[in-house]
């Protein structure tokens, strides 16, 4: 079953330009992933500090091989040394999909 993971990251103001790259890089490595349909962050216009995640799955075991990955691990690290916090993101079930 595909699923969709969305939520909020978000980082001080003042590291967003040194997280920069480390988001590019973990997009580019996820994407290119077996079963990972969509991956991406979007700064929030209106909250300096706020990434918008989605990203889309294939199924359930692609989502967890995922988590296992170096660059995951990289993402982390990273993450936690350039201040990201109030991590609220979750994974959605899709039972069908149509196009609008």
């Amino acid at each position: 079953m595909t699923l969709i993971v969305a939520g909020t990251v978000r980082v001080p103001p003042e590291n967003m330009e040194a997280l920069r790259p480390h988001m590019l890089i973990m997009m580019a490595a996820s994407r290119s992933e077996d079963g990972c349909d969509t991956y991406g962050y979007a700064e929030d216009i209106a909250e300096p500090g706020l990434i918008h995640v989605f990203e889309i799955w294939r199924d359930a075991a692609a989502l967890a091989a995922h988590a296992k990955t170096q660059h995951m691990a990289a993402w982390r690290a990273a993450g936690a040394e350039l201040g990201v916090s109030d991590r609220r993101i979750v994974a959605y079930e899709v039972a069908s999909q149509r196009s609008l």
